[in-house]
């Protein structure tokens, strides 16, 4: 488990091989991968009640309006396009799913968010619209009909679609959160988001994975390294798990307890430093036992000042 101190370290060179008794996780109760977090089967319960209701009142406005001119309208023709606005709405709602997970709000960059839910009402659209003309086109031709449309209808369904998708991602978003939060899985008001502190005894760290959690002691966390999206956490028993995160979060959240920054991509136990030897260019290779060995870059001299005792 060598890995070289360069200035642009790959993966854990080596990993340790878990024993035949041990299996190998990332994650507590899941075996090695990712497992995003799914909307619970509430939000889209209330996802269908919503687009229920919103049929239940446009029927009922187009029928009184048809009342009040003078005009005699079968209650056929507003159950068909509503019923059928509904379930393109419905099955488009995958959509924002996706995009909540790629992108809940409130975690990782305002920039990403914006671009991932922005293209998220265009297909959004894209679906409800044409799974909507679809089932209306079969309807009408059921009954010996042709239904009318042409693309200039887009603009004016986008701009609805656009308040759908923001209604039912307020939907996931909340009933996710809450049923998180019941599991155990959302940490308290103004506790870092990984960090756990146990009533009795040292602080611990929870590694997440979607809805899966991995609590570690925080004494057990040798280094922890970026790997694209998530962050790879070295553990003493040989595992590595990882969990979607920024390293600027995980820095935030394992500084307190000792952990430095030695390189644009690491993080490591101070305490955890057995040697400290040279690695050409002004870099240094630090050794964390276990087999295992971090770099320390020449950009981080206030991180070897502290390992040096130097301040």
């Amino acid at each position: 488990m060598t890995q070289q101190a360069d200035d642009n370290p790959g993966g854990w060179a080596e990993r340790r091989a878990p024993r035949d008794d041990e299996e190998a996780r990332v994650t507590s109760g899941g075996s090695a991968g990712t497992s995003g977090a799914r909307a619970p089967v509430r939000a889209w319960l209330a996802v269908g009640a919503l687009l229920a209701l919103v049929t239940f009142v446009n029927v009922s406005t187009q029928l009184d309006d048809a009342r009040r001119h003078g005009v005699t309208l079968p209650i056929t023709l507003p159950l068909t396009l509503e019923i059928t606005s509904a379930l393109g709405a419905l099955a488009a709602a995958l959509v924002i799913a996706v995009a909540m997970r790629l992108a809940p709000p409130g975690r990782g960059p305002l920039w990403r968010t914006m671009v991932v839910h922005a293209a998220g009402t265009v297909v959004y659209s894209g679906i409800h619209v044409s799974l909507m003309t679809l089932l209306r086109i079969f309807a009408f031709a059921a009954v010996g009909e042709r239904y009318p449309w042409t693309p200039r209808e887009l603009p004016y369904e986008y701009r609805k679609d656009v308040l759908a998708y923001v209604v039912v991602a307020g939907i996931f978003w909340m009933l996710t959160r809450q049923s998180r939060g019941a599991s155990g899985l959302e940490p308290p008001p103004g506790e870092p988001a990984g960090e756990k502190r146990s009533p009795a005894g040292p602080p611990v760290f929870d590694i997440r994975d979607g809805a899966s959690i991995l609590r570690v002691p925080v004494r057990e966390i040798l280094a922890a390294r970026a790997a694209g999206n998530y962050v790879e956490f070295a553990l003493e028993d040989g595992r590595r798990p990882l969990m979607r995160a920024s390293m600027a979060r995980v820095e935030t959240d394992l500084a307190p307890h000792g952990f430095l920054r030695t390189h644009r991509s690491w993080l490591v136990s101070a305490e955890r430093v057995r040697a400290l030897s040279a690695a050409g260019s002004g870099d240094f290779r630090l050794d964390l036992g276990y087999g295992l060995t971090a770099p320390l870059s020449r950009r981080y001299p206030a991180a070897l000042a502290r390992l040096r005792g130097e301040r």
